[in-house]
């Protein structure tokens, strides 16, 4: 896909619509039960269908997937679970073939327990400087070095079998790298160049407010940090997260991704305030930064809008990012109440967002409306089921694969009768093949409103005036274009704002917006 001449004027991704696919549920080609690189490159007809304008793929590297991925041991080669290089070279051309960019998850923060370099720190190599070894504290160092807890629950320190210790603020099998070290640094900038090179057009940035530590590796305070689990914003007094240093390790990434015109840098940012996520989205860091206000957010007008003039704010002259689920959240028809409450909902808030000026990021599925799957605890992988001692169930609700055509058990997912995660039986309403030609279907809805957002002059401006509206309702208009958003989250039906109707969630009632509806007007 080439770069115009216009690229830096008006970046191709300022209101593209990206589509995240959660590679091992995405489609799988070979029938071991695992979504792959081909699986996802024989269903591009699908996504240029649907209109997306850029797929993320999350990690597909080379892992012992201890964390599905996220804990990378090579992170310029593809694993043999998701296919070779070739395959994924011929996703990249054909792809663009398809209209549609492709960027990937770049995990900078920590590596795997198996990559070679940690492996040599644990014999005792120089390479310990590149990770966070320390001696333990108290008789005989049986302590760990400071109070850190991980973020998938226990402590955030093992120890080795000679005493010392290494930090981790995820899974054990994955130690966090130290980016003061300059071998760590120049180790990302090969990755960088590899993969722009192979032709990616970005990086979605994994925990991008961290790589960088309080200098000292200070106690949390257990009177101002609660221990943190899962996925939460990180307050301020943190010393684990958002420390002035990390915006030194963007500066470095920018720099190299600035070499190729048109790709583009997408920070995964869980911090406490709109001002400290301001810092990471400047000209010469991060491209935009994922915004998690709608997916934090209740179904509720006035916290709607509250979360959204927010996330305008936050990012000032730059471009807001929107999304109603990810891999590491509940998807959200469940979390506004699952059944046809959710579903309803889950339609109302898609206009929403495709709605707002920016860019829009969808989770693979919710075009279907997908809930979160109810899986049984044999079935659980998410290494945070078992460092809460199933305290916490963990994300494996959020990533079942996705229903295709035909019967279970795998819904056209697999050419095999096996799913890494079991599929439910009664998804056979959320297929692909049954949503396709109904016009009243989720399906059906995305495609229109995705399409009008591209094609509609209405879509024009990125300011937006809001409307006086009865309480538990909004309604605004994007200045420039025209186009209305209204949506109706109380319990009663309202006036619609004047003006000819686009495109609505569910069914009108004359000149009415029935409840847990939104529409499109101009």
């Amino acid at each position: 896909m080439g770069t115009t001449a216009d690229d830096a004027a008006v970046p191709w991704w300022q209101d593209a619509v990206f589509y995240q696919v959660y590679v091992r549920s995405f489609a799988d080609s070979d029938g071991d039960g695992v979504g792959d690189l081909e699986g996802i490159r024989s269903r591009l007809g699908y996504l240029e269908l649907l209109g997306v304008d850029a797929l993320w793929l999350t990690p597909f590297y080379r892992s012992p997937m201890a964390d599905h991925g996220y804990d990378v041991a090579d992170p310029r080669d593809v694993d043999p679970l998701f296919g070779d290089l070739a395959a994924f070279d011929r996703l990249v051309a054909d792809a663009h073939g398809h209209g549609i960019r492709v960027t990937v998850d770049l995990v900078p923060n920590h590596t795997s327990d198996q990559h070679p370099w940690f492996q040599a720190a644990l014999r005792g190599g120089p390479e310990r400087a590149r990770y966070h070894f320390r001696p333990g504290r108290g008789p005989g160092g049986e302590q760990p070095p400071n109070n850190w807890t991980s973020v998938f629950g226990g402590p955030a320190w093992t120890r080795t079998p000679d005493g010392s210790w290494y930090l981790h603020l995820f899974a054990p099998e994955q130690p966090d790298l130290n980016w003061d070290d300059a071998d760590v640094r120049a180790d990302l900038v090969r990755t960088l160049r590899f993969w722009l090179d192979r032709g990616v057009d970005g990086f979605r940035i994994d925990v991008a407010h961290g790589m960088a530590k309080a200098p000292g590796l200070p106690d949390l305070d257990p009177a101002v940090v609660p221990v943190l689990t899962g996925a939460h914003a990180h307050p301020a007094a943190d010393p684990r997260f958002d420390n002035d240093e990390v915006h030194d390790v963007h500066r470095m990434i920018r720099q190299v991704v600035d070499r190729h015109p048109g790709a583009v840098t997408i920070g995964e940012i869980w911090v406490e305030t709109d001002e400290r996520f301001a810092r990471y989205v400047r000209p010469d860091e991060l491209h935009l930064g994922f915004n998690f206000a709608l997916a934090t957010t209740a179904f509720d007008a006035d916290s709607v809008r509250r979360a959204v003039e927010r996330s305008v704010a936050a990012v000032g002259a730059g471009t807001p990012t929107w999304t109603l689920s990810n891999h590491d959240v509940e998807r959200h028809v469940t979390r506004y109440g699952g059944g046809e409450v959710g579903l309803r909902r889950a339609r109302a808030m898609a206009l929403v967002e495709l709605a707002l000026p920016g860019v829009a990021f969808l989770y693979n599925g919710e075009e279907l409306g997908l809930p979160n799957a109810d899986l049984p605890e044999w079935a659980l992988q998410d290494p945070i089921f078992e460092r809460t001692g199933g305290a916490e169930r963990g994300r494996d609700g959020c990533r079942v694969p996705l229903p295709w055509e035909g019967p279970p058990p795998t819904y056209g997912f697999s050419p095999g009768d096996k799913s890494w995660l079991p599929m439910p039986p009664e998804w056979a309403a959320h297929t692909v093949e049954s949503q396709l030609e109904d016009p009243g279907s989720m399906l059906s809805l995305y495609r229109h409103a995705i399409e009008l957002r591209k094609t509609s002059e209405a879509f024009a401006g990125t300011e937006l005036e809001w409307y006086g509206a009865p309480p538990g309702c909004f309604a605004f208009r994007r200045k420039g274009g025209g186009l209305i958003c209204a949506l109706n989250t109380s319990d009663a039906p309202v006036p619609l704002p004047p003006g000819t109707t686009l495109l609505a969630s569910g069914p009108l009632d004359g000149e009415e917006l029935p409840p847990e509806t939104a529409a499109w007007l101009v």
